[in-house]
């Protein structure tokens, strides 16, 4: 076990992946019968495939926001807003995941670094905003006017996610790093519980199962769900205690 204790953590960094938004409803990417098991990632989730065929890319989103709109947070996602409001020291929560979730659970010092469904990529002017409803090549950007340019604001594969020079900065700062739901196999953020543990964070790791990339780099793994095992760690971290 690592010297710092968790009692004398200041600064938390958290990463969230598709797993604590499972019992949501909303699937994973990668497991057995997840997302990338019934569509082609090139398909759908590549500049290339977009370019290619724009309307299969809008229809898949379309309906990943559709489920997303009528998803609720659940206690995971809950119990990270309130550790928010009740740290008393620094605290960015990171996720992979585009579902919006954390924002309705609470959460507000938050970066997604792979984009938001609720968001619109203007490729005629390089702007990025707010967006609701179906989009499609008939879509028109609000900000320059130009129709069939937009495409749904997710980091596809090949492109650089947003917010990583804040991001490597708060895990170089960092007393304490989560990883919660993640497989720790999509880069850069796979790589983050390295970063915060050569800055001298404590590293944690909850999750249905450990990761097998994970292995040997967290000092705590806790597996279960995230609905269980994340609010009874956040209880433990606001009084003090080692889980």
């Amino acid at each position: 076990m690592r010297d710092i204790e968790i009692s004398a953590a200041t600064s938390i960094v958290v990463l969230t992946g598709a797993g604590i938004s499972q019992e949501s409803g909303l699937d994973t990417f990668r497991d057995a019968g997840g997302i990338w098991a019934r569509y082609d990632i090139d398909d759908v989730a590549t500049p290339e495939g977009f370019r290619r065929n724009p309307p299969l890319v809008h229809d898949f989103y379309n309906e990943q926001r559709r489920e997303a709109a009528i998803a609720r947070p659940n206690p995971a996602h809950v119990a990270l807003a309130e550790l928010e409001k009740a740290w008393p020291g620094r605290f960015l929560l990171v996720t992979q995941n585009i579902d919006g979730l954390h924002e309705k659970a609470g959460s507000k010092a938050l970066f997604h670094m792979h984009g938001t469904l609720d968001g619109f990529l203007c490729e005629a002017c390089g702007k990025r905003g707010p967006w609701k409803g179906d989009m499609s090549s008939a879509s028109i950007c609000p900000l320059c006017g130009t129709k069939g340019a937009l495409r749904p604001d997710i980091v596809w594969f090949g492109e650089m996610p947003y917010h990583m020079p804040e991001i490597y900065r708060a895990l170089g700062e960092a007393d304490l790093f989560l990883s919660i739901g993640t497989s720790g196999t999509v880069y850069p953020a796979a790589d983050f519980v390295r970063e915060a543990r050569q800055a001298g964070a404590l590293t944690v790791e909850l999750n249905l199962e450990a990761s097998r990339r994970g292995h040997g780099l967290f000092d705590i793994e806790i597996e279960g769900k995230a609905s269980e095992c994340v609010p009874a760690f956040v209880h433990d971290l606001l009084k003090g205690r080692r889980p």
